[in-house]
């Protein structure tokens, strides 16, 4: 293990950490607050970023240094964007700043604050531009903005970038970060844009944006979106959660004009059929709870865009739904939104390839001599990739079951317990029950809160990074 090497790293994402922190900085300046808890920790973060990153290392760089990296840098990010959230007096227990933190930056949005309104903007704006930070990656706006890491950073981008697939947009790893920050930014101002001229404050819509571009779910507000009552606003936001679910390779497809190979994508078909069918069969089930004016299929999706592409906001209690409804919206917790966006889950494409590969299963079985392969985009996938998506279906399952006989310790109901861990693993926020939409995480003991958020880093990194942090073998040398 290339301990130098992967510290250098750390201390370079924590002096980009530190950068960001002044934007929220700016902003209680602006509204005349108290900007101590930002400048106390971002003098804090420069010094330690500085003296990691100043470390002499050869550039032996590998796999095992990438994964290892970037769990690291996911778990100290965390720990200190938590700093101001416990220098703001907001926040009963640093456990509950740092869960916050994490639950920011993994884009999962599951708070322990019963209420967010009487917070300093500054630190509400802080919380929101975690999202946006973690959505796309904060390795990959390292590499972005860094014109060189001294290592390879293909290796950190595959063990970030969610998907069974990670490659390139273009030949330079750089030049790839930089196109995805570059379309990420434009569909964020686009947002900003769009929520103001519906009549939303100028504050509420960049971190309401921030919130929606990078999937997290953050509100400003004690009861989340449902507080603007403006369909105009729930309808501008469904569509930009269903968006950034979108593999950002496709609007890179778009933007070079190769249209029909954007829309040829089997796992776009795949998601927009699961979205518009979760969409019919929730309204149909929910019609007579509303006025017979289209609320019910306006309210049915943005819940199935807000939970499909683990977001997390709400625009009514869904906990109060029939349970048909209910069960259908923890299925589209596992599924997730697409492979190379700012969401979490499973990943469409990975259940798409569980399917096919169940298909050919059954086909090998009726014709035992034929030769059969699983496709996608009309390529064949290889083996390879097969496996590492039956594997990580697996230790998802375990992590997740696993994870829900620890917290059950709580005493919690079992729908508490069980939705509370798919929707950290998940990076989802909401849950049912007691962590409904209308809920929060706050009753949980510590050691609860600390699981938790290890399943959200677990869930945003896709598992494998963070059980190579925990495996012995990765601390050794040779």
């Amino acid at each position: 293990m290339n301990y130098k090497l992967v510290l250098r790293l750390v201390g370079k994402t924590l002096l980009v950490e530190a950068c960001a922190m002044l934007l929220p900085l700016l902003v209680c300046l602006i509204y005349r607050e108290d900007p101590s808890p930002f400048l106390i920790t971002i003098p804090l973060l420069v010094v330690v970023g500085i003296v990691l990153s100043l470390l002499k290392s050869n550039d032996h760089f590998f796999p095992r240094e990438g994964f290892f990296a970037v769990a690291l840098i996911w778990l100290l990010v965390a720990a200190f964007g938590a700093l101001p959230f416990y220098f703001s007096g907001f926040f009963n227990s640093y456990i509950d700043c740092f869960f916050e933190a994490v639950s920011g930056f993994t884009t999962t949005g599951a708070s322990i604050l019963t209420e967010v309104e009487p917070l300093p903007k500054g630190i509400l704006f802080w919380r929101s531009f975690m999202h946006w930070l973690g959505g796309m990656g904060v390795l990959i706006l390292t590499i972005a903005l860094l014109p060189s890491l001294g290592a390879r950073t293909l290796h950190l981008m595959k063990a970030e970038s969610p998907g069974p697939v990670v490659s390139k947009l273009v030949p330079k790893t750089r030049q790839s970060s930089m196109i995805l920050y570059g379309i990420y930014c434009v569909m964020t101002l686009i947002e900003v844009i769009c929520l103001r001229m519906a009549g939303m404050p100028w504050y509420d819509s960049i971190v309401n944006s921030f919130a929606t571009a990078g999937t997290g779910g953050f509100a400003v507000k004690n009861v989340s979106i449902a507080a603007y009552g403006s369909p105009a606003i729930e309808i501008i936001i469904t569509v930009f959660m269903l968006l950034f679910s979108v593999n950002f390779s496709l609007y890179f497809l778009l933007l070079c004009g190769k249209v029909k190979q954007a829309l040829s994508s089997d796992e776009l078909r795949f998601f927009l059929i699961v979205v518009f069918g979760s969409i019919v069969l929730i309204s149909i089930n929910i019609w007579d709870m509303y006025p017979h004016d289209g609320s019910a299929i306006r309210h049915a999706a943005f819940q199935v865009g807000t939970i499909i592409s683990t977001t997390g906001f709400a625009s009514t209690d869904f906990n109060l739904w029939p349970e048909f409804s209910r069960v259908l919206l923890i299925l589209l917790m596992f599924v997730g939104a697409c492979a190379g966006s700012t969401g979490g889950g499973i990943k469409c494409s990975r259940i798409l390839l569980l399917l096919r590969a169940i298909r050919r299963e059954i086909r090998q079985v009726i014709h035992p001599r034929s030769v059969n392969v699983v496709k996608l985009d009309g390529r064949v996938v290889e083996e390879d990739t097969l496996r590492s998506v039956y594997i990580f279906f697996a230790a998802y399952l375990f992590i997740t079951l696993g994870a829900t006989l620890l917290i059950s310790v709580d005493n919690n109901s079992f729908g508490t317990t069980f939705t509370a861990v798919v929707a950290c693993i998940g990076n989802i926020g909401p849950g049912l029950e007691a962590v409904g939409p209308m809920g929060n995480f706050s009753f949980f003991s510590d050691f609860s809160k600390l699981i938790l958020s290890l399943c959200m880093i677990i869930g945003r990194l896709e598992v494998l990074p963070v059980l190579v942090l925990f495996s012995g073998s990765a601390w050794k040398r040779s």
